[in-house]
């Protein structure tokens, strides 16, 4: 453009005005929990819009997603899969149960919101959230609460025992889990049925074992559909740190091509690239060594635990175990034929109460409960959890274009 003398000048952003908009933060009463390894933002169903089509934008806005550079650090998010969930609880529509949870896994440089799994580690919390919010009343005497949970993602029942102290959730104790610092108080973990929590059957394909590129691979339905392939197959160590599968030059790929695939054999979708981000999980498991020094540094050699298991969640090595993962795990070493089954059968376990896995930030017992013609029964498995703040949380309106 032409200055009033004729002479040229440049375009500059300095020089092009654009007003601004401004608005204030929206905001809705919310709570904060730690539940198992990972950690998420809890609402209460009531205060969301009752029409769900509503909730993506303010969950990717509390959660600080799609963010770029993959840190969330516009929101409660912390730029791992692990970190980028919201729950949401309200009162019960299932006869069997006291409460509804919904589950919300949160894409972190995108702008996915996926409903379609649970989640074992966060579903640890939504018992105390439930007590600590009053959704579940308790007595102030009382010593201990057992709320039975219905999950909405997958319609399947889970009963939550934990003690209380004054009316609320006790959060000190003596209990510890892998991976995370400190103790507090046990909570046990029943999920009641929990085959075909997806696809309405615990072996989808029909099949203890199916083989997609080449590998050998057990697609499973238990708590959460999963895949489970043996890192010999794929020739890489089963002892793998999560930054060394992520370096791999090939790993993530060729296991994200076999998750794909397994979806489409499980149902989850007519095209690998129509399968949802967050199921099926896929998880590697092998033999755990005898001397290896990895091993015996970290209490995983075949005398600590049964099997090793690396798992991914939505594309990601996962810093522990997700629980649904575990209770999978637990459930495909009892059918034979499987990738799993194949790993421990004929051996003494560590603990008659079920399998010891070894996973990428300690141990984990979980076992499965099987009727006498077959069914899978139940699973448990025992977590901690802790409220780490509640009251009001914000979102702007445009942050998350």
């Amino acid at each position: 453009m032409f200055n009033p003398l004729g002479i040229r000048v440049l375009k500059t952003t300095s020089m092009v005005s654009r007003r601004a908009v401004h608005s204030k933060q929206h905001s809705l009463p919310a709570a904060y929990y730690r539940g198992g390894t990972s950690r998420a933002v809890f609402f209460k169903q009531e205060d969301l819009p009752r029409d769900r089509k509503h909730w993506d934008p303010i969950l990717r806005g509390v959660i600080g997603s799609p963010d770029p550079y993959g840190r969330q650090l516009d929101g409660l998010g912390g730029g791992i899969s692990s970190l980028s969930k919201v729950c949401v609880v309200g009162p019960s529509t299932h006869r069997d149960a006291d409460i509804d949870y919904t589950f919300v896994s949160l894409g972190i440089k995108n702008t996915n919101v996926d409903y379609s799994s649970n989640c074992g580690n966060m579903i640890s919390a939504v018992g105390p959230f439930a007590v600590d919010s009053r959704l579940f009343p308790v007595r102030d005497a009382s010593a201990s609460a057992s709320v039975r949970i219905h999950n909405t993602n997958t319609g399947k029942i889970i009963h939550s025992s934990f003690p209380v102290v004054d009316g609320e959730a006790a959060s000190s104790g003596a209990f510890s889990i892998d991976g995370v610092a400190g103790t507090a108080a046990r909570i046990k973990l029943d999920f009641i049925h929990p085959a075909g929590s997806v696809t309405g059957t615990l072996l989808p394909t029909g099949n203890a074992t199916d083989i997609i590129d080449d590998i050998p691979a057990t697609c499973i339905d238990a708590a959460n559909p999963c895949v489970f392939v043996r890192a010999q197959d794929l020739n890489v160590d089963g002892n793998l740190s999560p930054d060394e599968i992520t370096s791999h030059p090939d790993l993530l790929a060729q296991l994200d091509s076999i998750r794909r695939q397994a979806g489409v054999k499980m149902g989850l979708s007519e095209t690998p690239s129509g399968v949802p981000g967050s199921v099926p999980k896929i998880c590697l498991v092998s033999v755990p060594s005898v001397s290896d020094a990895r091993d015996v540094e970290q209490k995983q050699t075949s005398a600590d635990v049964d099997l090793l298991a690396r798992a991914l969640s939505v594309g990601q090595p996962h810093k522990a175990v997700p629980i649904t993962v575990a209770l999978a795990l637990a459930a495909a070493a009892r059918v034979s034929g499987s990738t799993v089954a194949g790993i421990v059968e004929g051996k003494e376990l560590i603990d008659d109460a079920g399998i010891t896995i070894g996973h990428a930030s300690g141990n984990l017992l979980v076992g499965a409960n099987f009727d006498a013609d077959g069914t899978l029964a139940s699973a448990t498995v025992f977590r901690t959890a802790r409220r780490l703040f509640e009251g009001k949380i914000f979102w702007k309106d445009g942050s998350m274009s």
